[in-house]
């Protein structure tokens, strides 16, 4: 719940701004580390890995979203999180 309020704060308006694309990517993409980190540990772990293979796909349309609605938001948000280089 910190981490939400945190992120929230840090990609919204405010922290309870959680519906906003950037909150949304940003919270996607700490759950993806999160889950990556615990695969590396637990290889045969299958469901984890669907679940993370789920996550990577929603964010992966939000970014397109957010790429055709606000091409700056776009650009600010895959700075931010260090998605692309």
């Amino acid at each position: 719940m910190k981490k939400i309020i945190e992120l929230a704060q840090k990609f919204g308006k405010n922290k309870d701004d959680t519906g906003r694309s950037e909150v949304q990517i940003a919270l996607f993409s700490d759950r993806i580390r999160t889950m990556s980190e615990h695969l590396t540990t637990n290889k045969k772990d299958n469901s984890s890995r669907f679940g993370l293979v789920r996550l990577v796909n929603k964010r992966k349309k939000l970014l397109r979203y957010l790429a055709k609605k606000d091409t700056k938001r776009y650009q600010a948000i895959i700075k931010a999180l260090g998605l692309r280089k």
